[in-house]
């Protein structure tokens, strides 16, 4: 669907979900609030400026592909997308730049992460939803270890998550984590942490410290202001949810109607 406000910028539906936002013209512009806070972990890992390895789980319209080719020039990217057809429309009407560095693969997400060598990315963002949930596999402790064994020493997982109160979802996401990294942060707006409306947090993780005051920063500064959640905070969210295996994993919940809609 074109905006009628901006000459090149296209939003991207699947399923009535809106999935994607892309402005041809301006790469940097990125109109999701979820979009804009894996930003700030990709702005915010390594040195400002300075390319980046990232592997991107999900591909969508390629929004963050393109922020990042933007953003740090001469950055080696690929993306894993499941959805064949999906690619093939977004490669006719929203091409890439000539030279961005992004390499597009069809694949499952976790299939590929399986075969990804140890240490070949600075970040793995993770942005897989089938329809409007997240899939089941890719939920648990041995996912979670693949994403640990792909990141080099530094290096960031970042994932865009769905939930509402009471978190059951969420909660178990950040045990198992927990149970892989040794650094855990969560972006959300206040009102989702509050348990007053089902949205989105974007989950960091990392075996090195996070810089969470500089995170907090940037998400403190957007238009629909987040909170960086780490530490005891976090702990206390989690509670006593336990880690999720492969053979209990499930979906992430179906968003209550209107939650994600446009329109």
């Amino acid at each position: 669907m074109p905006d009628v406000d901006r000459a090149r910028a296209w939003l991207l539906t699947v399923d009535g979900a809106p999935q994607s936002y892309v402005d041809l013209d301006a790469p940097t512009h990125l109109e999701f609030e979820y979009a804009r806070r894996l930003a700030h972990v990709l702005d915010t890992t390594g040195e400002p400026g300075l390319p980046l390895d990232v592997l991107h789980l999900g591909g969508g319209a390629l929004t963050l592909p393109r922020y990042v080719a933007a953003t740090r020039p001469g950055s080696r990217q690929d993306v894993v997308e499941a959805d064949r057809a999906l690619l093939r429309l977004v490669a006719e009407h929203l091409p890439l730049a000539e030279g961005a560095g992004v390499t597009v693969h069809g694949a499952d997400a976790r299939a590929w992460l399986d075969r990804t060598p140890d240490d070949s990315a600075d970040v793995v963002v993770a942005d897989v939803f089938g329809g409007s949930r997240v899939p089941a596999h890719l939920t648990t402790v041995a996912y979670a270890r693949e994403a640990a064994r792909v990141l080099r020493p530094g290096g960031r997982y970042a994932a865009n998550l769905a939930d509402g109160a009471p978190f059951t979802f969420l909660r178990s996401q950040l045990a198992t984590f927990a149970e892989v990294f040794q650094e855990l942060a969560l972006i959300a707006e206040p009102s989702v942490l509050r348990g007053r409306r089902f949205g989105n947090a974007v989950l960091v993780a990392s075996q090195e410290p996070l810089d969470t005051a500089a995170l907090a920063r940037r998400a403190a500064s957007d238009a629909f202001p987040a909170r960086v959640e780490h530490g005891d905070g976090l702990r206390r969210l989690i509670g006593d949810a336990k880690p999720v295996h492969d053979e209990d994993a499930v979906a992430s919940p179906e968003p209550p109607g209107g939650a994600f809609s446009v329109g």
